[in-house]
């Protein structure tokens, strides 16, 4: 998809994913340099969850290959530690507080993470004031607000993200357009499913990737 001369950093290359007897999709290529953000759309079951598994390493492709900075996913190890993925859900240790949760994901992400970062991305989404307070005692927008700070702890290139906007309220969802924004203008990737709009200062790179119902 990209019409520049820079080198792509999240390529897909002839991907094809099958469901049981059903092909979701095959032949699916685009590469994205810095600073993209590629919009997946289609109607529900159409593929777009299993295309974001499979570009964050979490699924395998039928056919093709992910590459990061040109270098297969898979053999690649560093590639886990320059992506954060979120999906429909949201992954929390429910009885760990929020502090305790973000630690954990620091050290799953592989990400050098002092108290002061921690701190910081409680503020940052809201939270500071629940640092301590276990995660089933939150609301689901404070939930969602949780995994967001997990993609600002460390500098992750390349965001892959399910429905990003679930849950969050209007002040949610103005917040993860800032982090989004913030994300893009420091030469950021980010591939998003999401039925909602995204609104985003002009000068940003935007590609819009349609999945359909296969035949």
């Amino acid at each position: 998809m990209t019409t520049t001369n820079e080198a792509a950093t999240l390529a897909a290359i002839d991907l094809a994913c099958v469901r049981g007897d059903r092909s979701l999709f095959q032949g699916l290529s685009f590469a994205l340099v810095r600073g993209t953000l590629l919009k997946v759309e289609g109607p529900n079951g159409v593929g777009k969850t299993s295309l974001l598994r499979i570009l964050a390493g979490l699924a395998r492709p039928e056919e093709g290959e992910v590459r990061w900075n040109g270098k297969a996913i898979g053999g690649c190890p560093d590639f886990a530690a320059d992506r954060r993925y979120l999906g429909h859900h949201n992954g929390h240790g429910l009885a760990l507080t929020v502090r305790e949760n973000l630690r954990v994901a620091a050290a799953l992400q592989g990400t050098p993470c002092a108290g002061a970062s921690l701190e910081q991305a409680m503020e940052t989404v809201g939270l500071a004031h629940a640092g301590d307070s276990p995660v089933a005692r939150l609301s689901s927008g404070q939930r969602r607000r949780l995994a967001l700070a997990r993609l600002i702890l460390g500098a992750a290139g390349v965001w892959i993200l399910d429905e990003p906007l679930n849950a969050l309220d209007r002040a949610g969802q103005v917040l993860f357009g800032g982090l989004l924004r913030d994300h893009l203008l420091g030469r950021g990737v980010a591939v998003i499913s999401t039925h909602q709009t995204l609104t985003l200062p002009a000068g940003i790179r935007q590609q819009t990737l349609t999945l359909a119902v296969s035949s």
